[in-house]
């Protein structure tokens, strides 16, 4: 089966065909720039082996849909024409308490996520519309959308429950949810493989650290508790979101400023996390090469990252009665030595124990790179959440 996975930004859409029986990539590329004068268009096409690149005016999402539907079917006999394209699957963000899991994609579903849109204002919109655009344009090609909140259903309600009238819970929906579930759970299935090992008994922490990063405990390969709660803007601090924080810091600001809902949830959204504490930048590359040059709110911002990831890895090894493997994905998570070195750092009572070398030594796929006596197994490992898309998508359709 040719599942397609379209991976959207406001301003880009990413992309990969696979084929599920053997899970290789057909094609995969990225347009860039959406809205601007020159959008970017970068194919690798695997029947040739080659990339392609090319420039366009592309004024939304639209137009950006349909030339990269125009190129999948043009790719030939490597994957055929886009008429083949045997469904879609998309990481839909939040769906709510109805939709913790892969769903066909209807007029229920997308209501559902229009709904939550005030809690996902970034993620929503633009797979909502997406959705839409694709239903046009390659009519009767089934969707399914792979919420990233479906990995952590199996959150038992102690772990999910907040501390407010049960009320908003059964109305509303309010309650821990989690999100990065295709990662977590690529994470959860790769781990066992690398260590040769069965995922049952297997007490595992994985931290997906991104633009977008959260911390899950993980036992026996299902999600036992995660970082981010009802919305991406609780947990770890984000790029440019909060992450937790005091609702009543944001109720006194709102007085203060007057400030009305909208303009809060934009200032949360887009001027807080690491670019609020640092002042420079959301990116974690910019803020290391700032620390070392003396700015002092870079290294803040730092030093706060560093100190969430390590209280969240030390509070679900609480959790889980020990740990047994501690993994880091995502773009920091695979690229920044410096990040893991300093998480690790400390945490030795737990019986982390990291190879300094095999940290530092240049990217080389996943990898452990604990110590030989550490009890805990620490890895670097590449999520593919691509693939955990299309399989949930595959089995999604074959149980349909």
């Amino acid at each position: 089966m040719r599942v397609l996975i379209p991976n959207l930004g406001s301003t880009s859409l990413k992309y990969q065909l696979l084929e599920t029986e053997n899970e290789a990539v057909l094609a995969r590329g990225k347009i860039d720039r959406i809205g601007g004068a020159e959008s970017q268009i970068i194919c690798w096409e695997a029947g040739n082996a080659q990339e392609w690149r090319s420039t366009a005016h592309l004024p939304d999402h639209r137009a950006a849909i349909a030339i990269l539907v125009d190129r999948l079917a043009g790719l030939g006999t490597g994957a055929q024409a886009g008429a083949k394209i045997a469904a879609i699957g998309f990481k839909a963000v939040h769906g709510g308490p109805r939709y913790c899991g892969s769903f066909l994609v209807d007029d229920d579903l997308l209501a559902a996520m229009q709904e939550f849109v005030p809690v996902a204002p970034v993620h929503n919109p633009v797979y909502i519309q997406a959705m839409q655009i694709f239903r046009e344009i390659l009519p009767g090609v089934p969707m399914v959308a792979v919420f990233e909140t479906g990995f952590h259903a199996t959150i038992p309600e102690h772990a999910s429950t907040y501390g407010v009238p049960y009320e908003w819970r059964s109305k509303y929906g309010v309650r821990r949810y989690g999100f990065h579930g295709s990662s977590h759970r690529y994470i959860s299935q790769r781990v066992p493989e690398l260590l040769g090992r069965s995922a049952t008994g297997l007490r595992l922490v994985s931290c997906h650290l991104g633009g977008s990063s959260s911390v899950t405990a993980i036992h026996n390969g299902q999600s036992m508790d995660t970082s981010l709660g009802f919305s991406l803007q609780s947990g770890l601090e984000q790029s440019s979101r909060s992450g937790d924080l005091d609702p009543f810091a944001v109720l006194y600001v709102m007085d203060r400023e007057n400030l009305t809902t909208a303009e809060a949830r934009q200032v949360l959204c887009k001027k807080g996390g690491l670019l609020g504490i640092s002042g420079i930048s959301n990116d974690v590359r910019d803020l290391e090469k700032g620390a070392e040059e003396g700015n002092a709110r870079a290294a803040l911002a730092l030093k706060v990252f560093i100190y969430e990831v390590k209280k969240y890895v030390g509070a679900y090894a609480a959790a889980l009665g020990g740990i047994d493997a501690l993994a880091f994905a995502g773009g920091i998570g695979e690229n920044s030595w410096h990040i893991r070195h300093e998480v690790c750092s400390g945490l030795e009572y737990l019986g982390i124990h990291l190879n300094p070398a095999a940290n530092r030594a240049p990217a080389q796929g996943d990898r452990v790179i604990s110590l030989p006596g550490s009890r805990v197994a620490i890895l670097v490992i590449y999520t593919n959440e691509e693939l955990m898309v299309a399989r949930e998508t595959a089995k999604a359709l074959t149980s349909a």
